[in-house]
């Protein structure tokens, strides 16, 4: 039997249909470069970066595209959202040394406040957020 699929395949990034849903029904901008970001987190008010992973490997990824829409309902809004691609994400987890995914950074502009790394309890997430929105800008 013949496989007639080349070998050398471009990679194309596919998002899992969750993550893609963020940007779709949501309306959270994905961020591809380092300008985006800056541009992104320098709008007043606090920021939630979503680091997803590769979807593929880390099942916890779906997880969490479920959960942080929930979440910012929990909190009626008191942050916004975004995804950040893939191109740039293992730079943001080095930058902030927040090296699991999926993960979900929180900023005040450009203060950064914390990070929840890996799939939470529910409550984790609430205790962890509540503090992050405590927290003053530097």
């Amino acid at each position: 039997m013949h496989d007639h699929a080349p070998y050398d395949l471009p990679k194309t990034t596919v998002l899992h249909p969750l993550i893609a849903r963020l940007q779709a029904e949501f309306g959270y901008p994905r961020l591809a470069c380092s300008d985006e970001v800056a541009g992104f987190l320098a709008r007043p008010g606090v920021h939630c970066l979503f680091i997803p992973g590769d979807a593929r490997r880390n099942l916890e990824t779906v997880d969490a595209a479920v959960i942080l829409p929930e979440l910012r309902l929990a909190f009626q809004g008191a942050f916004d959202c975004a995804v950040v691609d893939d191109a740039i994400e293992a730079d943001l987890r080095e930058q902030y040394r927040a090296l699991k995914t999926p993960g979900l950074l929180f900023f005040r502009q450009t203060d950064f406040l914390g990070a929840v790394e890996k799939v939470r309890d529910w409550s984790d997430y609430l205790a962890r957020v509540t503090h992050f929105l405590s927290l003053k800008a530097a």
